[in-house]
């Protein structure tokens, strides 16, 4: 395994994608593997209390690292070996070939969460194509009805996520909406990618600094309220199931197909929208769980999905090489040589 070609690549991995964009993966190189663990001070103890979007994104990364590293030529596979204790979720290693995947870099590169208006939602045929990832790995993916029960079901998660004054504070931490600040095009939620213009990202932020005194008056009813109503922006609502009875290491391993499921979004030019407090409070996500006739345990990612109207913003990451070495190397120059691409 050539750890040196690697490494080269890694700030292109970065572009996976993480709860509150906190990037809590972590590459330890060792002579013969690179072991992919997490940061606890990336998590998010209050939001994320049962870690089920840390192991996500965690999984979410390898498939990013596992794509990249097929689309420049390199044998790497994935040795899952999750360990709570040792913060670790397994070894990328040496390989016989490179990943068998469809996917490339750049669409790796090019994939954006979209906050904004869609134009229209996924069809029949995009559906059933990440439902078709989804069943591979013993999941499934359903269309939420996007009627007036799933309204009523995001005001209420909204309500609840802005009651939760540890939630909140958590919240601030990695909001981003001030542009001076020097963690702005580092890591977190920006204005931008919010789809926030000056006065709302000055008003969130006033509002979020007299959070304790005004908490009690009513801030939280006011702050979901003025999160206005995404599904008015258009685009339908999928739900991610996972097989029944996943464990942590299994939730690791689903992250993966949580990637698959957004790049082939992607590559059908739609892009998606979480709605992650559908299933962050206890409540809403029994309340989908009926909605769908699927054990709520099993909805681990909610989105709102669509053809987006205008580009997204890209988000800002930690490892800012990436922009170096895509001035240096075009994308359609990542590949060292031709591979067969599995459709």
């Amino acid at each position: 395994m050539d750890l040196a070609a690697f490494r080269a690549l890694e700030p292109l991995c970065w572009r996976a994608p993480s709860a509150h964009n906190t990037q809590p993966w972590r590459l330890r190189y060792e002579r013969w593997a690179v072991t992919v663990g997490w940061d606890p001070a990336d998590a998010l103890p209050a939001g994320d209390r049962a870690g089920r979007d840390l192991r996500l994104s965690l999984g979410a990364f390898v498939e990013t690292c596992l794509i990249v590293a097929a689309d420049a030529g390199l044998r790497l596979d994935w040795a899952a070996d999750h360990d709570e204790a040792d913060r670790r979720a397994g070894r990328l290693r040496p390989g016989r070939q490179p990943y068998r995947t469809p996917f490339r870099t750049a669409d790796v590169w090019d994939r954006r969460t979209h906050r904004g208006r869609f134009t229209a939602g996924p069809d029949a045929d995009v559906v059933a194509a990440v439902d078709a990832v989804a069943r591979r790995a013993g999941g499934a993916v359903r269309v939420v009805p996007a009627a007036g029960r799933l309204r009523a079901l995001l005001r209420t998660a909204d309500r609840q996520v802005y009651a939760d004054p540890a939630v909140m504070a958590e919240l601030r931490r990695w909001l981003r909406l001030d542009r001076s600040d020097p963690r702005y095009r580092a890591d977190g939620l920006t204005d931008s990618c919010l789809g926030l213009d000056r006065a709302a990202a000055t008003g969130l932020r006033a509002a979020l600094a007299a959070y304790p005194v005004l908490r009690p008056l009513g801030l939280p009813r006011l702050l979901a309220a003025a999160g206005g109503d995404p599904l008015g922006q258009g685009g339908g609502v999928l739900a991610l199931v996972a097989p029944p009875g996943l464990d942590a290491a299994g939730q690791v391993e689903f992250g993966r197909v949580l990637m698959r499921t957004w790049l082939t979004l992607h590559t059908a030019g739609l892009a998606a929208h979480p709605l992650s407090q559908l299933v962050d409070v206890a409540a809403t996500r029994d309340a989908l769980g009926t909605l769908l006739d699927v054990a709520p345990e099993r909805i681990v990612h909610v989105a709102r999905v669509g053809r987006p109207a205008a580009p997204a913003p890209r988000s800002a990451r930690r490892v800012n090489r990436e922009s170096d070495l895509l001035a240096a190397t075009p994308l359609e120059a990542v590949s060292l040589h031709p591979r067969e691409a599995i459709g």
